[in-house]
């Protein structure tokens, strides 16, 4: 399967970052979490959004930004925004993918998105809407590259195939 990974610059909110991993954990995709947090690592509320996927999470800290490309160089990086200009279906993505998402109240720091207009994409939304909620963004663009690679690696019938048998 081509590498996948979700980025979470500074998040805030421990219930977004639990259903994140819980989606992770569920697709076999990394997650790298980008410090400062706005809750601790050991919060109740997300390890109860994360329900007993934990074990399964393939999950990795970085103390700011700097670090994170600096253990990850080579990789192909897409930025999840609202003020992007291109659709995040219009884009083929590569082997070695990370979709990086920011901070709730906030999103990606502008200049961050300035150096990289070319790899910023969004969720076609009403205008006068702010944003979608973070776990939401995260599952709509992960499955997307998902689809892309036609799920490959991933499950695809329910438990309804029991009764093809």
């Amino acid at each position: 399967m081509a590498r996948l990974n979700v980025v979470l610059l500074e998040p805030e909110i421990p219930q977004n970052t639990g259903n994140i991993s819980r989606t992770c954990a569920a697709t076999g995709i990394s997650l790298h979490m980008i410090e400062p947090f706005g809750f601790e690592i050991t919060d109740a509320k997300l390890k109860r959004a994360g329900l007993d996927y934990w074990q399964y999470l393939d999950v990795h800290y970085y103390k700011n930004i700097e670090e994170f490309y600096e253990k990850n160089e080579g990789g192909n990086f897409y930025y999840l925004s609202t003020k992007a200009p291109k659709c995040y279906t219009e884009v083929e993505y590569p082997e070695n993918t990370y979709l990086i998402f920011g901070k709730e109240s906030a999103g990606i720091p502008e200049e961050i998105l300035k150096k990289n207009l070319d790899r910023c994409v969004r969720i076609p939304m009403l205008e006068n809407i702010r944003s979608l909620n973070l776990s939401n963004s995260v599952a709509i663009a992960v499955y997307e590259v998902l689809r892309q690679q036609n799920f490959k690696g991933l499950e695809e019938e329910g438990f309804l195939k029991i009764f093809k048998e």
